[in-house]
């Protein structure tokens, strides 16, 4: 089909309804896009589905409005004037708004993407793009929600704040970026057990990330360099064939 305006799923000027209509009602969207066009496009084509859309044409406005208001989920343009999309991300985590991101964008290089979800991105889609995918991908976003952020979690000596967002090992603190925390998390919150693949990317990415699944295995590695290699401990374990699993890990004699 083609793209119009950098969007699929029109024609004869109508966005194409969804089936689900009738679920979206009350869903509160955030959307921060520049492009005047794109913007109206797209926001009376949700308001069309029964979400109820705020606009933000610039990125200060966006992060303003994500740290004031209260959102279901956001969607948001990487270049933005004022102040671009990873910014606007950075700002929300850094202030422990945990309202789902989804970047929408002309951006498609794969770095592009590791800094959207290292700065604490939640999915990630592309223009031109399906109306209807956006859709279901923010469906699927509002209904894993904004994680609870609980007491501090621990596994052995290694220990996760979620409120605070902080990590440490002993006494010792340790700098994650926002993707790798979100990982770390859901490998500490299922501790003993194995977690596959698919379950990392439904619990830390999202069900509808299409993108390549190596990426946990990059971020795995991360999370050793950082959590286990300069202790001597082996805590995140590869199973074969299955997955990882985080366990309580002696120090290496």
């Amino acid at each position: 089909m083609e793209a119009v305006n950098g969007v699929r799923g029109r024609s004869e000027g109508r966005i194409f309804a969804t089936r689900w209509r009738r679920h979206n009602g009350d869903m509160r969207v955030l959307m921060v896009e520049d492009d005047p066009s794109l913007s109206k496009l797209v926001s009376d084509g949700l308001r069309s589905e029964g979400f109820i859309v705020d606009v933000a044409s610039n990125g200060r406005d966006g992060l303003w409005m994500a740290l004031e208001g209260s959102y279901d989920v956001a969607v948001i343009d990487i270049m933005l004037p004022a102040l671009n999309g990873y910014d606007i991300v950075k700002g929300m985590r850094g202030r422990r708004v945990w309202t789902p991101v989804l970047m929408l964008t002309a951006k498609d290089g794969p770095y592009d993407q590791v800094d959207a979800f290292d700065l604490g991105a939640d999915d990630y889609l592309t223009k031109p793009f399906d109306f209807v995918v956006l859709v279901a991908r923010l469906r699927a976003l509002i209904r894993r929600g904004a994680p609870e952020r609980p007491t501090v979690l621990s596994v052995g000596d290694l220990s996760l704040d979620p409120a605070s967002h902080r990590v440490w090992r002993g006494e010792v603190e340790i700098e994650l970026t926002a993707k790798e925390f979100m990982l770390l998390e859901y490998l500490m919150r299922q501790r003993g057990q194995v977690v596959t693949k698919s379950q990392i990317l439904d619990g830390v990415w999202d069900p509808a990330f299409a993108g390549d699944t190596n990426i946990i295995q990059v971020y795995v590695g991360y999370l050793r360099r950082k959590v286990d290699e300069p202790f001597g401990r082996h805590s995140i374990e590869t199973v074969r064939g299955v997955g990882y699993r985080l366990v309580d890990s002696p120090p290496v004699s």
